[in-house]
């Protein structure tokens, strides 16, 4: 399993937000590196962004959600196209959870478990 993972529900409908493109970036020297991608799953779920034996630096990192593409494939219009989750880790190698709760006009996020 990632060290990262996460999930959308996509709140207006009460469901799971399927098929929303996702990255895992880092900063590096103050450029932004992909370090793993996924699309959410039936349930809303990417839990494969970052697998490695060796954990995750300590350091600032960011799930880049593409949410233009969801609501095209709804048919619904948005206010916006993509979403930027900042967070830090200790490196400790420990599980981070970070949900995204989704509406066409606004979201919502938290550290999850």
């Amino acid at each position: 399993m990632s060290q990262i993972t996460t999930h959308i529900l996509d709140t207006s409908a009460g469901l799971p937000a399927q098929n929303v493109p996702v990255s895992l970036q880092t900063s590096s020297s103050g450029q932004w590196q992909v370090i793993g991608t996924g699309v959410t799953n039936s349930d809303g779920r990417v839990e494969e962004l970052a697998v490695s034996d060796t954990p995750l630096c300590a350091g600032t990192y960011k799930l880049r959600f593409d949410t233009a593409s969801y609501f095209k494939a709804q048919r619904t219009s948005y206010f916006y196209p993509f979403i930027e989750i900042f967070f830090e880790i200790s490196g400790d190698g420990n599980h981070y959870h970070v949900p995204l709760l989704l509406n066409p006009f606004g979201y919502s996020t938290y550290r999850g478990s």
